[in-house]
């Protein structure tokens, strides 16, 4: 009895053993006739719209050539796959013995899938079969995305807004998008890829396209909340996306006088005080308006107050600058710039002053004239009787 249960145990065993070798784990599969099937990564997990890429070994282990055909089995309908060796699309592989044969194998995942685990295999009928999963880590969706990081942006009417966005072809199909903004009049919305330009990009399946939008509102808008919607479309599908735009107000200042004469009279070494007007002619506030003047040289402006704390949009402030002249300027015209500035903006005016020679240096000419008339009428006097 026992020289008859032993050898069947051990033919037992050895069967076991023979159909565990079928299939091994780590990624590859061997069956009798030597040959093995060997990827490393025999699960992986992507989104719904990728490619899969794999690197399939399809090695000899046995002693003779073997031509091994190849293709896939369980592939879930409308998925899409590729095999290629050598740059060739193939279906049968030649392996010499104790070699090995390298090829390529590309599945496409489809957009429109849902969320879940995917299992196919590939097989050389016959002779092995390596077993893979892919995992698809969300519900796929068939449409386009148009997104932002940020979508808010805030500024004063005379600046540019420039908003970085993301446009994603998640359809199955290569779509052609036509940009569009829906602006207030007067405001301009331009389109760029790669610093250039549009109003309509191509996407294959898939592909995603960094969009920037620039956006640049009327200087005369007033301060306020602005929302600007962008659309992606084609005839089949399109994608929203709202922009938002705060203004913080227009910036406008303008220095002049009360009465718009900008000229005065002086006289060498006087000075003269003269009226100036601050107008905020923008629709934001004005804060720490600054006075400064370029004058000739040796000459002094001096302005009271030197600077205003904060003017509101439509009010004006009358300040004061006394202009002292060079007390050996020459008579003549003589130019003054005067400057209001803030941070956001700015302001010039040109003064032209006239220089007349001091009065007492005219009567001293007089005096003098008149001395020599004098002395002249003396001398005559004199010597005219001899």
């Amino acid at each position: 009895m026992n020289y008859i249960f032993m050898p069947m145990r051990t033919a037992i065993a050895i069967m076991l053993i023979s159909l565990m070798g079928l299939v091994l784990p780590g990624g590859h599969a061997v069956a009798e006739s030597g040959v093995t099937l060997y990827t490393p990564y025999t699960k992986i997990a992507v989104p719904p719209g990728q490619s899969v890429d794999y690197t399939i070994d399809v090695i000899n282990n046995g002693t003779g050539v073997k031509n091994v055909d190849i293709s896939l089995s369980g592939v879930p309908k409308n998925w899409s796959y590729e095999l290629k060796s050598g740059g060739w699309t193939i279906k049968e592989l030649s392996v010499l013995p104790k070699e090995k044969k390298n090829l390529s194998l590309k599945v496409e995942v489809p957009m429109k899938v849902d969320k879940g685990t995917y299992h196919f295999n590939v097989i050389a009928p016959g002779i092995a079969t390596l077993p893979l999963t892919v995992i698809v880590s969300e519900q796929g969706t068939y449409k386009t995305e148009f997104s932002t990081r940020q979508s808010n942006m805030q500024g004063s009417s005379n600046a540019s807004f420039t908003y970085n966005a993301d446009l994603k072809n998640r359809t199955g199909e290569k779509q052609l998008y036509s940009l569009l903004a829906d602006t207030p009049p007067g405001w301009n919305v331009a389109f760029k890829t790669s610093g250039k330009q549009v109003s309509s990009v191509q996407l294959d399946p898939g592909r995603t396209e960094n969009i920037t939008v620039e956006v640049d509102p009327p200087d005369a808008v007033g301060a306020g909340s602005y929302k600007i919607p962008v659309t992606a479309t084609t005839a089949t599908t399109s994608a929203d996306l709202e922009l938002e735009v705060v203004v913080t107000g227009s910036y406008a200042m303008e220095l002049t006088t009360p009465t718009g004469l900008l000229s005065t009279n002086i006289v060498a070494g006087g000075d003269k005080r003269i009226a100036l007007l601050v107008r905020n002619n923008g629709s934001a506030q004005l804060k720490n308006i600054k006075l400064t003047s370029s004058a000739p040289m040796n000459w002094e402006v001096v302005f009271d107050p030197r600077q205003i704390e904060r003017l509101d949009p439509g009010k004006s402030e009358e300040i004061f600058a006394t202009i002292k002249a060079d007390k050996k300027a020459i008579a003549g015209d003589y130019v003054t710039n005067l400057e209001a500035r803030t941070p956001e903006v700015s302001s010039k005016t040109t003064f032209r002053v006239s220089v007349k020679t001091s009065m007492l240096y005219g009567w001293i000419g007089v005096l003098i004239i008149g001395g020599a008339i004098g002395g002249v009428y003396s001398l005559f006097r004199k010597y005219g009787r001899r």
